[in-house]
């Protein structure tokens, strides 16, 4: 996946993931300290601070993993 000097597509992806991660997580984080009027039948399961936690991490892996300069052992 990596040619000699360029950067892989998966760290593009990681930063894809990890930056929607923050975003869905941070908005998650907000409608839990103020909740809408009218809150979704299972809202109280915060799903939005669940999978945004998740793609954050998944994105952090893959940004460390491919990340440019990284020497594959």
């Amino acid at each position: 996946m990596h040619s000699e000097g360029g950067v892989s597509i998966w760290f593009f992806i990681g930063i894809s993931l990890l930056v929607n991660g923050v975003l869905i997580t941070g908005a998650g984080v907000w409608q839990v300290f103020h909740p809408p009027a009218n809150p979704v039948v299972l809202f109280h399961l915060h799903a939005n601070v669940w999978w945004g936690a998740i793609l954050l991490v998944i994105g952090l892996v893959y940004c460390l993993q491919f990340a440019p300069g990284r020497k594959k052992v």
